[in-house]
């Protein structure tokens, strides 16, 4: 073989390989053009959606695991990722980081769809109750912003989220009504499951340190009695109150969430002879993240029986 000939062919080879390359790279950049961003608030947010959407989008969410909705400040990347997306999901209560960042959030993508999660869910405002010279008093607070923890609101909340979906990203209409109208189901199912065990339990009233669970509390009859007021610790006075509240409706479990100091949940817990269990708000695996909660609440009332 000549040199002439060695060279074309090597020159041959390497025209061919830069091609498949170049050919590759194209690829990946259409399928990253060709596949939705949305942005969520929540973790919760992100499984509604990836249960309506499967992989037929890509997901960021803004406050990540284990960091608080109240305190959480966006990295730079994920700023960059709100400018490349479609649609921004807000939970669109009065939540402090949406608050502080919704408008900043706009301003980066003005163009993507916003959609409001809470759309049509009626909002409760935080009542605390106390005992104080023995009597009865009563706090009007903010309203509770964590919508998504009961399943009835769920079910609006993924409504919502379908109708964002199928605006931005029309082709998959059919994929997405059917994977929402399954999930929907389930939450029923949930939801049914949740008012058979409520509706058993003697005692309605459950301890928190944070007031995050106004709505389950309403939608299946109980109580949620907070040791934090308005993002205050109580007084010594206010801690005296919660363990006699404790101790006379039989409460042996204080739920606390693990974005939060819990050492006066201890303490209290200390008193009554209780414990304190760790749930958050905030998970991601929702339907169990409820699941386990009921569970505790109905614990005290099981070993009665």
């Amino acid at each position: 073989m000549s040199r002439i000939n060695y060279i074309m062919i090597i020159l041959i080879a390497i025209i061919i390989i830069t091609v498949g390359v170049l050919s590759l790279n194209q690829s990946s950049d259409i399928e990253h053009v060709d596949k939705p961003r949305v942005v969520v608030t929540i973790l919760p947010q992100a499984e509604f959606i990836e249960k309506i959407a499967g992989d037929k989008v890509s997901i960021t969410t803004m406050v990540p695991p284990g960091a608080s909705p109240h305190t959480y400040e966006p990295r730079p990347s994920q700023i960059k990722e709100v400018a490349e997306a479609k649609m921004y999901a807000k939970v669109g209560t009065g939540l402090d980081f949406e608050l502080v960042w919704m408008n900043k959030i706009i301003e980066t993508n003005p163009t993507m769809l916003i959609i409001d999660s809470s759309k049509g869910i009626q909002l409760i405002e935080t009542e605390t109750e106390y005992e104080e010279h023995e009597t009865i008093e009563h706090e009007h607070g903010r309203v509770d912003p964590h919508i998504w923890l009961s399943p009835k609101n769920a079910i609006i909340m993924v409504e919502n989220l379908y109708e964002g979906l199928v605006i931005i990203d029309p082709e998959n209409k059919e994929y997405y009504l059917k994977n929402k109208d399954a999930y929907i189901d389930t939450l029923k199912e949930l939801d049914s499951a949740l008012t058979q065990t409520f509706s058993r339990l003697k005692t309605k009233k459950f301890m928190v340190y944070h007031d995050s669970w106004s709505y389950l509390a309403y939608d299946y009859g109980l109580e949620q009695i907070p040791i934090e007021k308005e993002g205050k610790e109580p007084t010594p006075e206010g801690i005296a109150n919660l363990i006699d509240q404790a101790l006379k409706n039989n409460i042996t479990i204080i739920f606390a969430s693990p974005e939060f100091e819990i050492q006066t949940a201890k303490t209290i817990a200390e008193e009554i002879g209780g414990s304190v269990i760790l749930i958050s708000p905030l998970e991601k695996d929702y339907i169990e993240n409820l699941k386990r909660i009921s569970d505790e609440i109905s614990k005290p009332a099981l070993k009665e029986k």
